[in-house]
Formats: structure tokens, C-alpha cells, sequence
């Protein structure tokens, strides 16, 4: 058949799509809880640019200061950076799945979201530095010169998820994205709860306390998708749900504990200068958990995550770092990993 041969010339109906494709276009509803969820991220949206800025000042602090508070922005925007083509990305597998209506809003609503969060680090940041972006900075102290090195080590790393990331998409089952996906919105929600009561700049608390409620409405979706697949989640997929919590542990740790040297590709004084640059930050009113709570909170996480696991006879992996026993698992890579934050 020549290429403008016309189908419909020949049959009365037109042959089936070869999937995956989003079309056929249908609206499936079956999980009220996930169309209950959708209603309330309609209800939450928020705009990052009309958050109180006009009581921001960043001349009120020394440039030492606005470099080390600005570190900690260009941290989570190797994280939330990404966030918005990660999600973007698995927004595009709803449908191409045919998933229900209220699980695409959803994952739109996640995006949309997770870009507000994007935007809040351009807006510290910039206001902070004058700059574009942190590797735009000419910086003004020693300690800023040593955070912008960090910061390069840091996007050099995320970029190296992010071809993972665009590999691992299509050969995971939404079940298994789930779980990669939840262990970053359990201990998000925690630490940005935390920042918004530590924090004493008006527009960082109302900032994080935004954050940290998409971040708990996030956490529920992944869990109401996660009781109604997860009861019927094959060996294999259980088996490499316990790899991604593990890899997903060694990913976020950089942003919601520290970086494990072994896994990050950094320079052997990084964590000394974050250490630094984070104390310099709490000391100027700006709400960095202390290496201690930032330990506890991760552990707390994966004690909730591993708690889901069970109830479901997926087995959790060992994660010494913060005292949880498990499944060894040892051969993780940076090309392999699929947790988002």
C-alpha cells in the first residue's frame, strides 16, 4: 500500500492504534480518591510571584551570608529543577497508558506544581545574587567561591540522572514509577514543614509551607495508586522496586541528608563546604535542618516507606546509613535511577 493510499477507501472501520499512543482518547473513572485529590490541587494552586517578596531584603544580610542561604536554593534546584520534565515525562505515560481521567489530572496537577517549586528557586536565588542563575554569580566571598564549585559538581551529577531518568521511563510500569515517587514526597513533606517553622524570613515560610503541602498532596497520590496496584504487583516489579528505594536513597540523601561519596562523583572537601554553608545560613535566620534532624527525618521517612512495603510483601532494602536493616543491594548507578523529589 502506497503511503497516500487512503485507509478509509478500503474499510469501514479504521485499524487499531498501535499503542503505546494517547489516542484512543477515553475518560475512565473508577478511584474516587485520586478524583478527591485533583479537586484539592484545583482548590491549592498557588503563584510563587505573589508570595511577600516586598519584605524581603538581601542587603540586610552580609554577602557571605546571602551566598551560603543561596547555596541551599541552588541545592534543592538540582532537584526541583528537574522536577517539572520528570513529571512532565510520566504525564505523558498516563496517557499513553489510558489511564483514569482523575490519575492524568493528577500527574498534570504534580507538574504544575512541582514548577511553582522550580520558580521559588529562581526567585531566592536571583534576588540573592543578582544573577541569572548561581553559576552566572561572580562571587563575593571565599565561602561563595567554594559553594559555586559545589554547585557545578551538583549539576554535573543531576545531569547524569537525567539521562537515566529519560531511559528508565518507558521500560517501568506506573506501579513501579510509584514507588520511586513517594519516597521523595514522605520526606519532602517533612523537611519543608520544617524550613517554613525554622525559617524567619515571612517569604521563605510562606514559601515552604506552600511546598510542603503539594508535597503531602503528591504523597497521596502515589499511596492511592499504590493501594490499587500494588496488590497485584508481579515478582520481578517487587524486585526492582527494592533497588529504586535503595538508589532512591543514595539520590535524595544529597538534598534531604548528605551526598554518599560513594555514589555522588564529588571533590573530596564537598560535604565540609555544604556543612559550612549550612551553618552559615541557620545562623542567619535561614531554617537548614541540623545534621542530627536531617539523620532522624530520613530515617523516619524510610521507616513510613518501608511500613507501605510490608503491608504489601515487597521487600525492603538495608539502608545502614541510618540504622534500617533489609535486602542488601549493592549495584546501584547513577544511569539507573528514577526517584524524583
Amino acid at each position: 500500500m502506497s503511503a497516500k493510499e487512503k485507509l478509509a477507501h478500503t474499510m469501514e472501520f479504521p485499524p487499531d492504534t498501535e499503542q503505546p499512543n494517547v489516542y484512543p482518547l477515553s475518560w475512565p473513572s473508577k478511584t474516587r480518591k485520586m478524583e478527591e485529590i485533583w479537586s484539592a490541587a484545583q482548590r491549592e494552586t498557588w503563584d510563587p510571584e505573589a508570595l511577600p517578596w516586598d519584605t524581603f531584603d538581601p542587603e540586610s544580610y552580609s554577602w557571605e551570608e546571602r551566598e551560603a542561604i543561596a547555596y541551599w536554593w541552588t541545592l534543592l534546584s538540582v532537584f526541583d529543577g528537574s522536577a517539572p520534565p520528570v513529571f512532565a515525562a510520566a504525564m505523558i505515560k498516563t496517557y499513553e497508558d489510558h489511564e483514569e481521567d482523575p490519575v492524568r489530572s493528577c500527574f498534570f496537577s504534580v507538574t504544575r506544581d512541582e514548577h511553582n517549586h522550580e520558580q521559588v528557586c529562581r526567585l531566592a536565588i536571583t534576588k540573592l545574587l543578582g544573577s541569572p542563575g548561581p553559576l552566572d554569580h561572580e562571587p563575593r566571598s571565599e565561602l561563595g567561591r567554594k559553594a559555586q564549585r559545589n554547585a557545578r559538581w551538583l549539576y554535573y551529577n543531576g545531569g547524569r540522572y537525567w539521562n537515566g531518568y529519560k531511559t528508565a521511563v518507558p521500560k517501568y510500569s506506573l506501579a513501579v514509577l510509584f514507588s520511586s515517587f513517594l519516597m521523595g514526597e514522605i520526606a519532602a513533606a517533612t523537611i519543608f514543614q520544617q524550613m517554613a517553622a525554622n525559617s524567619t524570613e515571612p517569604v521563605f515560610t510562606e514559601a515552604f509551607r506552600n511546598i510542603g503541602r503539594d508535597e503531602g498532596r503528591h504523597m497521596a497520590i502515589c499511596m492511592s495508586l499504590m493501594e490499587r496496584d500494588y496488590p497485584h504487583l508481579s515478582e520481578a516489579d517487587k524486585e526492582v522496586i527494592t533497588k529504586q528505594i535503595r538508589a532512591g536513597y543514595m539520590f535524595l540523601s544529597a538534598v534531604l541528608f548528605e551526598p554518599p561519596e560513594d555514589f555522588w562523583d564529588l571533590p573530596e572537601d564537598f560535604i565540609s563546604v555544604q556543612r559550612e554553608c549550612e551553618e552559615v545560613a541557620r545562623m542567619a535566620g535561614f531554617g537548614v535542618p541540623t545534621y542530627e534532624a536531617k539523620k532522624e527525618n530520613w530515617r523516619n521517612a524510610m521507616l513510613n516507606l518501608k511500613g507501605v512495603l510490608d503491608k504489601y510483601d515487597t521487600p525492603f532494602p538495608a539502608i545502614p546509613e541510618v540504622g534500617i536493616t533489609g535486602k542488601e543491594i549493592t549495584d546501584i548507578e547513577m544511569e539507573d535511577i528514577i526517584p524524583v523529589f
